[in-house]
Order: C-alpha cells, then sequence, then structure tokens
C-alpha cells in the first residue's frame, strides 16, 4: 500500500468490562491503548483513518454497531483493523455485507464469549464466512506468546475458515497498554503501508 488519498484506514475499538469504566472519557481504555498513536502516524503518511466509537461498546450488540459503522467509507482500497471484540465485529459485518477491502488486520482477535452474559454470547457465536478470503486482498494477525489463553484459542478458530499471516511479538499479550508498556505499535504501521 502506497500513502495516497485512496487509501483509507478503519480503527474498530475493542469491548470493556463494564459501563462505569467505559463512560468517563478520562479513564475509558477501549478507543486508547495504540489506537491514538496509530491513527496520528497514518495521519502525518496522508492515510485517511477514522476509529469510529461505537455505541455501548460494553454490551456489544451487531446490529447497532452496524449502524454506526455502516456510515464509514469502505471500499476495494481499504484497510480494517480490529482490536479484541472489534475482531468479531470486522469479520461478522465482513461475512455480511460481503464488502471488498484491500487489507483486514485483527489485533489480539477474539471469538469466544469472555462472559457468562447473554449479549456477549449472541455477540460471538456466529459462523465465520469462509468467503470472506476471496474478497480480501491479505489477512494479518497479530498474538503474542503472552495472549490469553481464549485469545490463542480465538486465533486459531478464524485462522482455519480464513488462513492469513501471523504475527507473534513476544509480550504484548492483550495487545492493551497494560501489556504492552507502550502506545507505540511501529509493526502495526508497517504491514499497514507494505505493498
Amino acid at each position: 500500500m502506497t500513502s495516497n488519498s485512496q487509501t483509507n484506514c478503519i480503527i474498530v475499538h475493542g469491548c470493556p468490562s463494564n459501563k462505569e469504566k467505559a463512560m468517563n472519557p478520562k479513564t475509558r481504555s477501549y478507543n486508547k491503548h495504540w489506537i491514538p498513536w496509530t491513527k496520528q502516524q497514518l495521519t502525518k503518511l496522508g492515510i485517511k483513518t477514522q476509529v469510529p466509537l461505537l455505541p455501548s461498546p460494553w454490551e456489544p450488540d451487531y446490529e447497532k454497531f452496524k449502524a454506526k459503522f455502516d456510515r464509514c467509507p469502505v471500499s476495494q482500497n481499504t484497510i480494517l483493523i480490529g482490536h479484541s471484540c472489534g475482531t468479531t465485529f470486522l469479520l461478522r459485518w465482513l461475512g455480511d455485507t460481503k464488502t471488498k477491502i484491500a487489507k483486514l488486520i485483527l489485533i489480539a482477535p477474539w471469538k469466544i464469549p469472555d462472559s457468562k452474559r447473554p449479549e456477549r454470547i449472541e455477540f460471538y457465536s456466529y459462523p465465520i464466512d469462509k468467503t470472506i478470503k476471496n474478497r480480501v486482498k491479505e489477512i494479518i494477525y497479530f498474538t503474542s506468546n503472552d495472549e490469553r489463553p481464549d485469545g490463542k484459542k480465538s486465533l486459531k478458530i478464524i485462522r482455519k475458515v480464513l488462513g492469513g499471516k501471523i504475527i507473534s511479538l513476544k509480550n504484548h499479550g492483550h495487545y492493551i497498554f497494560r501489556d504492552m508498556g507502550t502506545e507505540k505499535f511501529p509493526e502495526l504501521i508497517e504491514q499497514i503501508i507494505k505493498k
């Protein structure tokens, strides 16, 4: 990918565990970690980047997420990037809409309900459309040696259906600030701009 006006990126954040933490812009973390830094770097490179704030992400609802996300401009030149539960949404959306894109980058992908709450079970329990790989030019996964066990299982489930390239970075955990110890994520930038 070259940095031109045609290429755009959309980053889909993860889902916090509870509403209380998520409501306060100072304490919320679902749209932080490496996301602001990545957007800043891509903007400097001339790549238009959006980070839509999805509604009530502590209670993920595919239809509500889709209504907001559908306002974003997605084309064959778009790079979609998802983190944790954002990867779940993107996979479901790509299967649902049959949209063609340039790249799909899934960071700490997740497919297993992370609680017994009904909305979480419904959100994560859907079949992955294997034809996604026919409409996406490149699929990349970021994982780590110290990712959570369900995260490692999730990656295996998704990759078994879609294939793609795995990049494992040491001691990055679930790709949140607490695990990474930094907001910088140069390896992601490298994969975005790579032809």
